[in-house]
């Protein structure tokens, strides 16, 4: 399970000057998204290329952030410093709802000592902002700040189940399948289902779909107006924990597989 990198995933917003649209903030923004995990180190030219600048944009936008403090540079390579993570901070100091689940999340982990996570719901991402990890579960590693399609996680189910039904069913529809693992839904009536049934029963079992040996199941996180702002979920491996089919006739999984369920424990 692997966070999608720039070249995977959709392509930059395109930009669009106006009154109300400063476009050096925009290009400032988008040229530090092409740093990740694939991509830490990177010349002028690549910088350049995979956020659609020219050289000079991109030089005077990467000498800008050089002189802030988030970007340093040795011989011709550039990489984000550490005080970049202020920016991300910043939302997470700003949500104290993280502070309080943070020790709950903890103690969770160590009852069923497992990893646990918080995501929340960003365009077509779960993006977690909160990791408690307890063993290694995922072929990378994933912290605060990762994204995953919320398709094929259990958390980005809970959450897209959580939508009113217009905004869901205009979010599924622009979803593009992609076989990821051994059980990765392969029509979106399939996923239709899948999301049906999360919003149900208020929880979601994911098992070998996004990555295979992963299985998740996540829970919705309601506010004090009851409506759903985040989701919580536990990552294990599929070989620790056993599985066994709910046997009934209104569960989608069993009647699409013809064999036993593997998507939901009742």
């Amino acid at each position: 399970m692997t966070p999608m990198s720039p070249d995977e995933s959709a392509p930059l917003t395109p930009l669009k000057p106006g009154d109300s649209y400063v476009q050096s903030f925009a290009r400032g923004l988008s040229v530090i998204r092409t740093f990740d995990s694939h991509h830490a180190r990177q010349t002028l030219t690549e910088v350049a290329k995979r956020c659609g600048l020219t050289r000079a944009g991109a030089r005077r936008i990467l000498l800008t952030l050089q002189t802030l403090g988030y970007v340093r540079s040795e011989g011709r390579m550039f990489e984000l410093t550490p005080k970049i993570l202020d920016l991300g901070f910043a939302y997470l100091s700003s949500q104290p709802l993280w502070r309080f689940a943070e020790p709950i999340a903890m103690q969770l982990a160590n009852d069923v000592r497992e990893s646990v996570s918080i995501a929340v719901l960003d365009g077509d991402d779960a993006v977690f902002v909160l990791r408690v990890p307890m063993r290694k579960v995922l072929s990378d590693p994933m912290g605060v700040g990762s994204r995953l399609p919320a398709w094929a996680t259990a958390t980005g189910r809970v959450l897209l189940a959580a939508l009113p039904v217009e905004e869901r069913e205009a979010r599924l529809a622009q979803v593009q399948l992609a076989r990821r693992a051994v059980n990765t839904v392969r029509t979106p009536e399939e996923l239709r289902a899948a999301v049906e049934q999360a919003r149900r029963q208020h929880w979601c079992l994911v098992d070998q779909e996004l990555e295979d040996g992963v299985l998740t199941v996540a829970a919705p996180i309601a506010g004090r107006d009851g409506k759903v702002v985040a989701a919580i979920n536990i990552s294990t491996h599929a070989s620790r924990t056993r599985r066994r089919c709910c046997s009934s006739r209104d569960c989608p999984s069993c009647r699409r597989r013809r064999r036993a369920c593997r998507s939901c424990w009742c």
